[in-house]
């Protein structure tokens, strides 16, 4: 490598103590794995190369650092061909349940991971099961048996001599078993939010549906986060749902200090949005932007606006574009992302035209050092900074006129002020 002779490397965190003679392109899969040391040895080893990290559950900070605009984010959403999403269910456990579970594989001729991450009481798990359901075909795995032994049960397994693989959290990535659709997680509220995620990505990898149990003693003791977090997961199973549930980490855990060693982790003193807030400000400024209006126009006008999910279904799409107009700076923008729009998505309907133009409104205001924009019936009052107020009459109190009327009026006074 040091000398130029190998072109492509691939290994894991073993080589980032490797020496490149001309290192151009890393690409680091399954980054949620990596803790601060190992993120900070790939930032030393990644310096002034092309960087593509990759994850179906991107940790907080890193999630928070895209969304900062740090780091730039882009989403494959095309599932493979013939995979249906896994149906994903949060139970409180009990003998009867999991023989229905069982049983129910069992008479599809599938397979079962039962997931029991605690080694001490694996064997316990075990005999319960046997109990439960007599000669039931039960392999164990865990870390504490060596390579050549673990490797021999999972080719026993995939040739389908054991109907249930009783196995700690090793199984969570690298596992293609199609014949496996069903998956039990015990004591689920003691997993991360990507950790269960990545489990129930282990089912529904063939053409049969996929079952996901996530299974607690007692909903009512659980913690408000554990709640949150299952319950995140048992919403969001459809497939490509990974993007989402990193959101609702985000949500739940925080974004972690971007210097720090934190990796999760809220800012209690001034609050999450008011931080990334501030944070956005600084990133935009020191890129070479124009810091933001601190005060910006109050808007209370009776208008029906948003850009509607019949015209742009998928959320994130619409949030993105609800980001991206919210950071437009003058009218042309908005104009742009209008054009995209009607390229993407098709002619716009009047919902989604009137958000736009309420948009280009607040630009408009902002300029000209409006406070406040409101309207009872087609009666419009502006509120200017310096205290002065003007009045408008519509010519009907319709959504349509309210928008048309003010936008001809601040267009005229931008012309006048310009001139």
């Amino acid at each position: 490598m040091e000398s130029g002779l190998v072109d492509a490397l691939v290994g894991t965190h073993a080589i980032l103590g490797a020496k490149f003679k001309n290192l151009g392109l890393m690409v680091v899969d399954e980054e949620h794995k990596f803790g601060v040391k190992q993120k900070e040895a790939l930032k030393e080893l990644s310096k002034s190369v092309h960087f593509l990290s990759m994850s179906a559950t991107p940790i907080p900070r890193t999630l928070n650092m895209a969304l900062s605009q740090i780091k730039g984010i882009s989403s494959l959403k095309t599932p493979p061909t013939d995979r249906k999403p896994s149906r994903t269910f949060l139970k409180e456990k009990n003998d009867e349940l999991l023989k229905e579970i069982i049983h129910r594989e069992l008479r599809r001729n599938g397979q079962i991971f039962y997931i029991h991450n605690h080694i001490a009481s694996i064997s316990k798990v075990k005999k319960e099961l046997e109990n439960l359901i007599p000669k039931l075909k039960i392999a164990i795995l865990h870390s504490q048996i060596n390579a050549n032994e673990s490797e021999e049960i999972m080719l026993e397994f995939a040739k389908g001599n054991y109907q249930v693989l009783l196995c700690t959290s090793i199984v969570e990535s690298g596992i293609h078993l199609p014949n496996a659709n069903t998956i039990i997680i015990d004591n689920a509220q003691n997993f991360g939010l990507a950790d269960l995620h990545q489990l129930r990505g282990r089912v529904g990898r063939g053409k049969k549906e996929g079952f996901c149990y996530f299974l607690i003693e007692d909903q009512k003791s659980l913690s408000d986060q554990a709640l949150k977090r299952l319950l995140a997961l048992e919403k969001n199973s459809y497939l490509g749902s990974g993007e989402s549930i990193a959101y609702h980490d985000l949500e739940i855990r925080g974004g972690g200090n971007l210097l720090g060693q934190d990796q999760s982790g809220h800012i209690k003193n001034i609050g999450y949005a008011l931080y990334t807030r501030m944070l956005e400000d600084a990133i935009y400024e020191l890129s070479g932007g124009k810091k933001r209006l601190e005060k910006s126009v109050e808007i209370q006008l009776s208008v029906s606006a948003f850009l509607n999910p019949e015209l742009i279904a998928s959320d994130s799409l619409r949030l993105d574009l609800y980001r991206r107009l919210s950071l437009c700076e003058n009218a042309d923008e908005v104009g742009q992302i209008h054009e995209e729009i009607e390229d993407r998505f098709g002619k716009m309907d009047a919902l989604s035209e009137q958000f736009l133009q309420i948009i280009t409104l607040k630009i408009l205001a902002n300029e000209l050092g409006i406070l406040k924009l409101s309207n009872f019936n087609q009666n419009i009052t502006i509120a200017y900074s310096d205290e002065n107020k003007e009045s408008l009459k519509a010519p009907s109190k319709d959504d349509n006129d309210i928008l048309e009327t003010l936008l001809k009026h601040l267009r005229a006074q931008i012309s006048l002020k310009r001139h």
